[in-house]
Order: C-alpha cells, then sequence, then structure tokens
C-alpha cells in the first residue's frame, strides 16, 4: 500500500515537472514571436536606403540605423520618434506603427545642400 502511495506522488511530481517544462517552453516561444522586427536603414547624403518601408498595422519594430557620411537626424513625427545617427555608429530606435496609412519619415538634421529631398515613406497595411 505505501508503495503504491509513492508512485502516485512521483507520478504526480513527474506530472508538474513536465507541465512547468511545457509552460517554460512555450513561453520562450511566444517571448521570440514578440520580438520586434529589425528594420536596417542607411543614411548617405541625402538619401535613406531603404526610403520606402512597408508595416504590418500596429507592427512593433527596431529600426537600426547607420549614417555614411555626417551626422543625419532620422524622424517620423506621426510616431513620436527621432534620433541623431553619427557616422559609424549603429543606432537603435524602437518604434510603433499605428493603423493603415503612409507616414513619413525624414532627416532632420542639415547635411547640406539636398537634405530638403532626403526622406522616406512607411507604408503600413
Amino acid at each position: 500500500m505505501q508503495s503504491l502511495a509513492i508512485d502516485r506522488k512521483r507520478r504526480r511530481l513527474f506530472t508538474l515537472i513536465g507541465m512547468g517544462v511545457a509552460l517554460a517552453v512555450s513561453g520562450r516561444f511566444d517571448a521570440q514571436a514578440a520580438e520586434p522586427r529589425v528594420i536596417r536603414i542607411h543614411a548617405r547624403r541625402f538619401v535613406f536606403t531603404p526610403n520606402q518601408i512597408k508595416l504590418a498595422p500596429n507592427e512593433k519594430v527596431v529600426f537600426e540605423l547607420t549614417a555614411q557620411d555626417t551626422v543625419m537626424g532620422f524622424s517620423i513625427p506621426q510616431y513620436n520618434v527621432r534620433a541623431d545617427v553619427p557616422p559609424g555608429a549603429v543606432v537603435r530606435v524602437p518604434a510603433q506603427a499605428g493603423p493603415a496609412g503612409n507616414v513619413d519619415f525624414l532627416c532632420d538634421i542639415f547635411c547640406g545642400s539636398g537634405h530638403e529631398t532626403m526622406n522616406g515613406m512607411i507604408v503600413v497595411g
């Protein structure tokens, strides 16, 4: 009788351990699925590459910004996002898309003649 009680306790213990492992593993996969997409953007006088970015509505992203020749500004006024991007550095800027539509981004640090055309578009849809 005592050995039957021990077997039940062992089964319960292994069941609880198995459930804990399953929860931990599923939580890890959920966390990976929730990781924001990284979008690399390179800035040089007077161009962002890419200059058009497609996002899903409410998608979380991290813009990974680099500059080639001078300090650039990166600004998405509609999303309240702004960063200075010095040459040779990698600047990571988190953002979240809004509802469907087009959103402009631009360089907001004067970088020379042609600066006024340094912009791009985020297409949310």
